[in-house]
């Protein structure tokens, strides 16, 4: 398998994980799932040169955000494998060890604190949430989960 097809694999799988955990989390402790339709209307807002909003879920809504949500998320789990590949090789894909699966996993916690929350109003790292450092716990976490998905999903097509 090449680079891309490994890239998409392996981000698809540790995606797929990191849905299972929410939904686990939304089943077992009343938690709620994440609002992919928001994501959405955030990426889609961006070629409109809209970066930052107040709060997401008052601006204006676009047609398939929920789509568009669902693709962005799939995509960026696409790209952060790729990542892992293109720091450690492709060969790590042969025989995959966790440590460069938990370095981006917890690397790319940073995109959420710095990028998206701030751009869908929620402030850097959530600052601007009343539940600021549980949504920073459960970041972590997850993305945990994700490095989880990432090794394991090598693990599986090697």
């Amino acid at each position: 398998m090449d680079f891309m097809v490994r890239a998409v694999l392996i981000g698809v799988g540790a995606t797929v994980l990191l849905d299972l955990w929410a939904q686990l989390l939304k089943r077992a402790f009343g938690l709620p799932a994440p609002n992919w339709a928001l994501v959405g209307r955030w990426f889609a807002h961006l070629p409109r040169g809209r970066f930052a909003h107040e709060d997401i879920g008052r601006s204006e809504p676009v047609p398939n955000e929920l789509a568009i949500g669902w693709i962005a998320h799939y995509a960026v789990g696409i790209l952060f494998a790729g990542i892992v590949l293109a720091i450690w090789g492709i060969g790590w894909a042969a025989n995959p060890t966790f440590l460069p699966a938990l370095i981006v996993g917890l690397a790319t916690v940073g995109c959420g604190w710095f990028i998206l929350q701030p751009g869908m109003g929620a402030g850097i790292a959530a600052s601007k949430r009343p539940n600021a450092n549980t949504v920073r716990l459960f970041n972590i976490i997850g993305h945990i989960v994700f490095a989880i998905g990432l090794y394991g999903t090598a693990l599986l097509i090697r």
